[in-house]
């Protein structure tokens, strides 16, 4: 198999000065019924004067989004003024490269595309240019479009913003930026007289940069963090009637995740089995797996665009299918939130897996880039291998997810304590997902034993027992935590124990067949 079956549909990346056309086209549309508009000088200007801070999303080829912005000092960026100010009409000529601020000057999403959080990925994006420039954070003048139908009861803006914050008042887009982590300091007025809905006038919000140092000096190296929101879901088994209802009970769970801002969200191994209950009778291993196999387009187009939309990275446990080759594999399907489909066999199918399915081993393992670097996935069995983990590891990943499925504490204790080791030789994250529940007619389902969990090295920045996060026994619930990549760097090169830099390279080394 391939390491990537679908190219990316999805993506966010600066802007150059051959996207200034389609990016007019997407003002003209956005701002169709007149106020501001986005002219191709403006454009040009903004990107030759900063263009780190200029982002557009793309959409299966198309431009649906727009993010400008640039870098001003505190003095200025927290004093009143107006957007043509402090702007320079539009074209970014305030730009101050040693400006300690991010000015966002502009937002603006392709209306039909509103499903695909395009505007949650671009604030995102300038958060991350926020934390690699340390910048101490985003000012800007945000839209207040309910206040002119409120003027009435507030004709103070402050007054309106106020209620606003308070929840007494619902404003679609001073709602928005509170829940994305921006605070009001004060309201900027007459920033925009063609706002005629915000009666020209604009909420001044702030987001304050966690991790900005004042003084770089002795440990800046590891300043700077890069944490990492990981979520996993302990699934209950249960029937069925329709493909449909297995797909809504999923999609519950990664709307749930995504509400929590989560960057993944992990399901367990041999998850898809549940589709086996829609069956009148009990099947043969050779039923099964054909049965499984008619579900494997639907499954991988339902959450390929589950990723998209809900703007996750979703471990898609694992499900059983005959692959292209004819073989009989347990694969792990990697839904990346910009579109792409990434796949990962099993390597080593269990003595029940060979026996009961005629399940075949992989014959390929390597980590899968992602928005948050590279990743690995171990299906259960193959935690239990710890060459496979250093392969990973050794291609830069920081994260290994291990969906399970284990039916009693002891074969639960093998994979948790060999995923456990896996996460202190290689001095990464590893994230366990598994099935609790039964489902008596179907094989492999009949009973369950799982406590989800997240895991950590076990050295000074970590958690005290090397877990982050852990699941009750035997319940359906979920699981989160964030994971902090620069302390796997403090590890590396300052921790307790170094595994991967001690290793004996003189003595012994891994040979891969496929010259890995």
């Amino acid at each position: 198999m391939t390491k990537t079956a679908k190219p990316p549909v999805l993506s966010i990346r600066n802007a150059v000065p051959a996207d200034v056309p389609a990016i007019t086209r997407l003002g003209t549309k956005v701002y169709r019924q007149g106020g501001m508009s986005l002219t191709p000088g403006m454009l040009r200007g903004q990107i030759a004067t900063y263009p780190e801070g200029q982002f557009v999303v793309e959409y299966e080829g198309a431009i649906v989004g727009y993010a400008a912005g640039f870098r001003i000092d505190e003095a200025v960026a927290m004093a009143p003024h107006t957007w043509d100010q402090i702007t320079g009409n539009g074209y970014a000529a305030r730009h101050d490269p040693n400006g300690d601020w991010f000015y966002g000057m502009e937002v603006c999403v392709d209306p039909s595309r509103r499903r695909l959080r395009i505007g949650q990925r671009l604030y995102d994006a300038r958060r991350e240019l926020c934390e690699a420039e340390n910048l101490k954070g985003i000012v800007f003048g945000g839209r207040m479009p309910g206040l002119a139908k409120k003027k009435g009861a507030y004709p103070q803006a402050r007054d309106y913003l106020d209620a606003v914050t308070a929840r007494q008042l619902n404003d679609p887009v001073i709602g928005f930026h509170l829940r994305g982590g921006f605070e009001p300091v004060g309201v900027l007025e007459n920033y925009m007289a063609s706002d005629t809905a915000s009666m020209g006038h604009a909420a001044h919000m702030v987001w304050r940069n966690p991790y900005h140092v004042e003084a770089r000096g002795k440990g800046a190296a590891f300043a700077t963090k890069e944490t990492v929101r990981v979520a996993t879901v302990q699934l209950q088994a249960r029937k069925v009637e329709s493909f449909e209802e297995f797909i809504a009970n999923v999609e519950y769970f990664v709307d749930v995740t995504s509400d929590y801002r989560s960057d993944f969200v992990v399901f367990p191994e041999l998850f898809t089995l549940q589709l086996l209950s829609l069956e009148k009778k009990k099947l043969t291993p050779q039923e099964s797996i054909e049965a499984l196999t008619r579900y494997t387009p639907r499954f991988v187009e339902a959450l390929r665009k589950m990723a998209v939309e809900y703007n996750i990275n979703i471990i898609g446990g694992s499900h059983p299918t005959r692959a292209e080759d004819g073989d009989i594999q347990n694969v792990a399907y990697v839904f990346l939130r910009d579109g792409s489909v990434h796949e990962q066999e099993k390597i080593h199918p269990t003595p029940n897996e060979r026996h009961w399915w005629n399940i075949k081993g992989g014959d390929r393992v390597h980590a899968i880039p992602t928005d948050c670097g590279p990743i690995g996935v171990l299906i259960c069995y193959d935690s239990e291998f710890p060459e496979l983990a250093r392969r990973l590891v050794d291609e830069g990943a920081r994260l290994l997810f291990v969906p399970f499925c284990t039916d009693n504490r002891q074969g639960y204790l093998r994979v948790r304590y060999c995923s456990q080791a896996r996460a202190i030789e290689n001095q990464c994250y590893v994230t366990m997902s598994g099935n609790v529940g039964n489902l008596p007619n179907v094989e492999n389902m009949d009973i369950q034993y799982a406590q989800s969990c997240i895991l950590t090295p076990c050295d000074f920045p970590f958690a005290r027992d090397g877990i982050a996060a852990e699941a009750s026994e035997n319940v359906e619930t979920v699981t989160v935590a964030d994971l902090d990549l620069s302390d796997l760097a403090w590890a590396k090169s300052q921790g307790t124990v170094r595994n991967l830099r001690d290793r004996r390279f003189d003595l012994y080394k891994t040979v891969w067949t496929d010259g890995g």
